[in-house]
């Protein structure tokens, strides 16, 4: 089933990736409500923003995204959070699953790739 207009909270230390995941996020319908640039204040705006999905870059410094995660799902069990990766990063990806995330999207960003995934995790996001 397709859905749109979801509300997404971008979490990447790369400006690049955040804002090509922002633009792609957006083409696809979708409304970015916040973004940070580390895990560490991924739960505090996760809990002022609520977002219907999160994407979480997976290396980062100060605090990595699967436990970034981990904190999320940890207050948030229905959080939705879906990895962002490069190849080569394969157990951290594996941890993060493990850890409660939903699914993953590969770097380098592409709109076409997180449709995909999007779509692939639809019944997630139905109200």
């Amino acid at each position: 089933m397709s859905w749109v207009s979801r509300r997404a909270m971008v979490v990447d230390d790369s400006v690049i990736a955040a804002t090509k995941l922002r633009v792609a996020l957006e083409s696809l319908g979708h409304r970015v409500v916040g973004s940070t640039d580390n895990g560490t204040d991924a739960l505090s705006l996760y809990r002022d923003l609520r977002p219907d999905f999160v994407t979480m870059d997976i290396v980062m410094p100060d605090m990595d995204g699967v436990q970034a995660t981990r904190q999320i799902l940890g207050e948030f069990p229905d959080a939705v959070v879906i990895m962002v990766t490069s190849i080569g990063q394969e157990k951290m990806v594996m941890d993060a699953l493990k850890a409660g995330a939903v699914g993953y999207i590969l770097k380098p960003i592409k709109a076409d790739s997180i449709s995909s995934t999007l779509e692939k995790l639809a019944g997630r996001f139905e109200n």
